[in-house]
């Protein structure tokens, strides 16, 4: 079968909300960086929501293609097999920035696989949303404050995704409550928000904030299919809020990470180099590496206990949606 008749066949519908209907829970799962892969994916999609993964967790560039088959080709099969419970559709995050070289080469990928949503980052691009919205795909941008997601609406995104304060990763600083509010005075399409999300009660709240889906991240990563060691899965399980430090120190941009791997580096968090000159200093000092040794995390970790199946963590934030939503 060839790539679109297969994609196709998991891809949802023309419109993002559409695709509402056919998740267990109103959730996209995030991209984690070097976490994410089609194993991950695949899990979150049958299981009732969206997974996503980045292309860059495709190493080498080649790689990319052959991941997207492998989902396209496991989703499709899983949809003969289970009419009556198709899997999600699935998406891809693009970095943007021209300074990364991959961009053109992954964006035809996802053309040619057909990719039902493109998230795009680190900067918006009119280009990436018209390409990917030729072939029936929709697109939303990662965005942190209105100024961005103006300019990413201005060039075309489908939707935004509001990464408010506590998000794993390159998060907003601003809170959930006023960036949405914000945001729903002048936009009504679709909106997701991403900011320590990762119970059902969360997700309810979301949707009452505005939000057409919650962004779900850190929750997946003490997951047996997360493509990540053991120590940083049991760090996740035994860490909550207090446990995440929020810094630019590793990358030169504000970032949340958990703090018993900056110990672990040999760095105190709480004395943290706030330039990227300092950080570089630091960073060569400790031998350690953002993201492989420096953990990135989001605030909502306190809910996770063990290390489980995707699906056992989506059971539960099915269940626990179910019990508050009307």
């Amino acid at each position: 079968m060839g790539p679109a008749l297969a994609s196709a066949d998991v891809s949802g519908g023309a419109t993002l909300r559409g695709w509402r209907d056919r998740l267990r829970v109103p959730v996209i799962a995030a991209p984690l960086f070097l976490i994410s892969t089609p194993k991950l994916v695949i899990a979150q999609c049958m299981a009732g929501v969206i997974g996503t993964l980045p292309a860059l967790n495709a190493r080498p560039s080649a790689q990319f293609g052959e991941w997207l088959a492998e989902i396209v080709e496991t989703l499709t099969g899983w949809n003969r097999r289970n009419p009556d419970k198709p899997a999600a559709p699935f998406g891809v995050n693009l970095v943007v920035h021209r300074s990364n070289p991959r961009l053109d080469d992954d964006l035809a990928r996802c053309a040619q696989y057909r990719v039902p949503l493109v998230i795009s980052s680190m900067g918006a691009r009119g280009d990436v949303n018209t390409a990917v919205q030729a072939y029936g795909g929709v697109t939303l941008h990662d965005i942190t404050n209105q100024a961005h997601a103006r300019k990413a609406i201005e060039r075309g995104a489908t939707g935004l995704i509001a990464v408010a304060a506590g998000a794993g990763g390159h998060a907003g600083a601003v809170s959930p409550f006023a960036l949405m509010q914000e945001l729903r005075t002048w936009f009504d399409g679709p909106l997701v928000l991403a900011g320590s999300i990762a119970s059902g009660r969360a997700i309810a709240a979301a949707g009452m904030l505005g939000a057409d889906f919650a962004y779900v991240g850190s929750a997946f990563i003490a997951t047996d299919e997360a493509r990540c060691g053991v120590a940083q899965k049991n760090a996740v399980v035994a860490s909550g809020a207090d446990d995440i430090v929020y810094t630019p120190a590793f990358s030169g941009t504000p970032a949340n990470y958990l703090r018993s791997s900056i110990v672990a580096a040999g760095l105190d968090p709480d004395d943290l180099p706030t330039t990227r000159r300092a950080t570089d200093v630091a960073a060569q000092a400790s031998a350690a590496k953002a993201w492989t040794d420096i953990w990135g995390c989001g605030q909502g970790i306190g809910t996770t206990h063990a290390i489980e199946p995707a699906a056992a963590v989506i059971d539960r934030l099915a269940r626990e949606y179910d019990e508050v939503s009307p």
